[in-house]
């Protein structure tokens, strides 16, 4: 038995009536009823006779109905955006800023579960404990939003439990993905995004990588990009649109950041003294030959070691040298 497909919303931009011409009509219109509700009882009550109903409940029918669509009116901020669902279809999104007038009975939107707020304290069926928060008529925020992904505790390429975390730059490109395909798309950035900062930290190792492998430490751009890259696969579903991810913060975890501090400390020691190794050599090298070629000594093999068994000693050595000066001839 195959599932049925989901169906993918896609938002329709659709423009309302203005908010500032429909106020004063409707504000006329309230006046004129409620006037001719009293006129029509005054007149009854003159002439000591019965009201004429058809008048009186016109009016009062008139009267329900534009308080009513008084309701109708919203106002929205720039960067931000109103879905308007009619009875369970969807109508189109309004991005215009401004006052605004649209049909009384597009709905507010459902209330969803969120952790953490002062709100109402009342569970949602199927999440106990979680207060709810009304989605005001279905106004999404258009506006760039941080979200800090706390410090994960992962594993590298290469096994090593590593501590990562990142900032996450997005924003709701989508309106309609965003409100109908996914239940609480703040709720599935947050969660998506651990997701994948766990994948990405698991496709590279922490440092000290092969020839011209990318890690964490030394290839952080293009980790960041992966990341961005994965971000927006995940949270297009949603509508989301990922500007720009972050590490915000990278290191071994507890239990072996000793022992790799340790590891860095050596192989620091070892690349420094072969860099003075190397320093070393070109010296005795270039003195040798300087030697050689001014004729300043004639030196033979065994003095030549010698001498290279010398300069090695005082360039290679970690405390201060003290020559001792011989006196005596060059070969007692």
């Amino acid at each position: 038995m195959q599932a049925e497909p989901v169906t993918v919303n896609r938002e329709q931009v659709v423009a309302t009536r203005s908010g500032w011409l429909m106020l004063p009509l409707l504000i006329l219109v309230l006046l004129g009823s409620a006037a001719t509700v009293v006129r029509t009882l005054v007149v009854a009550e003159r002439h000591h006779m019965p009201p004429d109903l058809w008048v009186l409940f016109g009016g009062i029918l008139v009267l329900a109905l534009t308080v009513l669509l008084l309701t109708g009116l919203f106002t929205l901020q720039p960067n931000e955006a109103r879905v308007l669902v009619l009875f369970g279809e969807y109508r189109g999104t309004v991005r215009t800023s401004g006052f605004h007038w649209g049909n009384p009975f597009y709905s507010n939107g459902p209330a969803i579960p969120v952790k953490g707020t002062d709100g109402t304290t009342a569970s949602r069926p199927g999440h106990p404990g979680l207060p709810l928060r009304m989605r005001t008529r279905n106004k999404i925020s258009l506006r760039a939003r941080n979200m800090l992904v706390d410090k994960l505790k992962v594993n590298d390429k290469r096994g090593n439990p590593i501590e990562i975390a990142a900032v996450v730059v997005w924003r709701v490109q989508d309106t309609a993905q965003a409100l109908f395909d996914v239940d609480d798309y703040e709720t599935y950035v947050k969660i998506q995004s651990e997701s994948a900062l766990r994948h990405v930290a698991s496709l590279y190792g922490y440092d000290h990588g092969e020839e011209a492998e990318v890690t964490l430490r030394s290839g952080v751009e293009e980790v960041c990009r992966a990341l961005q890259v994965e971000l927006s696969e995940r949270l297009g579903k949603a509508g989301v649109t990922v500007e720009e991810a972050r590490l915000t913060h990278l290191a071994y975890a507890p239990e072996i950041a000793q022992a790799m501090l340790r590891r860095q400390q050596a192989e620091a020691v070892i690349a420094a003294r072969q860099k003075i190794v190397h320093g070393a050599v070109s010296m005795v090298d270039m003195a040798l030959r300087d030697l050689a070629a001014k004729q300043v000594v004639v030196l033979d093999d065994e003095r030549r070691a010698a001498m290279v068994s010398n300069l090695m000693v005082v360039l290679c050595g970690e405390s201060e040298v003290h020559p001792v000066v011989n006196a005596g001839t060059l070969y007692t």
